[in-house]
């Protein structure tokens, strides 16, 4: 069974951490390709570019990345993620007989969601870890979507924080597959809008909008190297059983290296309705455009209403003259039947005003922004 077109994966790809060009074209992580016999350690070198080079694959992943993995104090986040001192998470290199079994076979009663190049299904390891194992689609036939998908393992090996999803590993035997912790509440998006669901609570309404602004900072400003997410929206933040919130779906992710403002990219990718001005029209991206698209986020949180309704008017369309007159309980989803706090309801609807300004200049940082 193949996924992946013949001759796009014959060798295995490599990539050494700490080991990036700032001058790089696209802001990624530089791979190498190696042959199955060369010795990489585990580490990441650096001759050449994502753009420049196929990705490619042998039949089993013999090393991934050492990582060590660090303890959290969730208490105080800021502190534990802006010391500097980052260490990267142990990853495993899971056999296809592994996910095959922790999957019951990919069974379509395991199968927790599916998106434009990826399946996702929920699973059970032999040690009774709950995992996510998310498939490339057999369908897919696009190496732009396999380079998303390699995108996606680059990024997350250089992430590490409580409100960013956890990769458990890996593996590369019959398609590709990345395992990750299991969030067993599903989605925000589910949370608000699936109608099987009980309504979210404005409590914990509030923590997903607080927390989640923690784990953008972090890829922001405290990440070894700037990550622009590039498609934040509630169905890409997961949610464990405590209702953290954790940030998930890097296919889209970008590297921003520490002299740049900027990248312009062609073609636009994200969800329309998430999308901040410049990057629809013009194509530039930088940390601004994920602020805008966590405006819509908070905005979403706090009405319950979809980015874009049947009429197709934006979300942020919608609540810009509310916002403009501070009416802000007349964004207040009305399935809460008044059930919240408003002084957290006018922080974050502040918060979402700067955020969905039109103009990145004019919009605050995630450091900035005040939930």
């Amino acid at each position: 069974m193949r996924y992946i077109r013949t001759g796009s994966f014959k060798r295995l790809f490599s990539i050494k951490h700490q080991s990036f060009d700032e001058n790089e074209e696209e802001g990624m992580p530089k791979v190498s390709i190696c042959n199955d016999q060369e010795e990489n350690n585990g580490s990441f070198c650096s001759t050449g570019s994502p753009k420049s080079r196929r990705y490619s694959r042998t039949a089993s992943f013999k090393k991934l990345f050492s990582i060590k993995p660090k303890s959290f104090d969730f208490s105080n986040d800021h502190e534990e993620y802006n010391d500097g001192n980052f260490q990267r998470r142990t990853w495993k290199n899971f056999s296809f007989e592994e996910v095959f079994r922790a999957t019951n076979g990919f069974t379509l009663e395991n199968l927790v969601g599916k998106g434009g190049y990826a399946e996702v299904y929920r699973g059970v390891l032999d040690d009774g870890q709950e995992i996510a194992v998310k498939r490339l689609s057999k369908i897919s036939n696009d190496e732009r979507k396999e380079k998303e998908f390699l995108t996606e393992i680059g990024t997350l090996g250089h992430v590490n924080h409580p409100n960013v999803l956890s990769l458990l590993g890996c593996c590369i035997d019959n398609g590709l597959y990345l395992v990750f912790q299991f969030s067993s509440r599903g989605s925000v998006a589910s949370l608000l809008h699936d109608e099987n669901l009980p309504i979210m609570d404005w409590r914990s309404r509030y923590k997903i909008g607080v927390e989640t602004a923690l784990g953008l900072h972090y890829l922001h400003k405290v990440c070894p190297r700037r990550i622009i997410h590039r498609d934040i929206k509630t169905s890409n933040v997961l949610v464990t059983a405590d209702f953290k919130p954790q940030i998930s779906d890097f296919g889209l992710a970008k590297w921003l290296p520490s002299q740049w403002t900027h990248h312009s990219i062609v073609p636009i990718e994200g969800t329309f309705g998430h999308l901040a001005p410049e990057y629809f029209m013009h194509g530039v991206v930088d940390e601004k455009t994920d602020v805008f698209a966590f405006g819509v986020f908070l905005l979403e949180i706090i009405s319950g209403k979809k980015p874009v309704d049947g009429s197709h008017q934006s979300l942020h369309g919608w609540a810009k003259p509310i916002l403009s007159q501070g009416d802000n309980q007349m964004l207040v989803d009305p399935r809460l039947e008044g059930e919240y706090n408003i002084n957290q309801l006018n922080r974050l609807a502040f918060a979402a005003s700067l955020c969905i300004r039109k103009s990145s200049t004019w919009r605050p940082t995630m450091s900035e922004v005040p939930v």
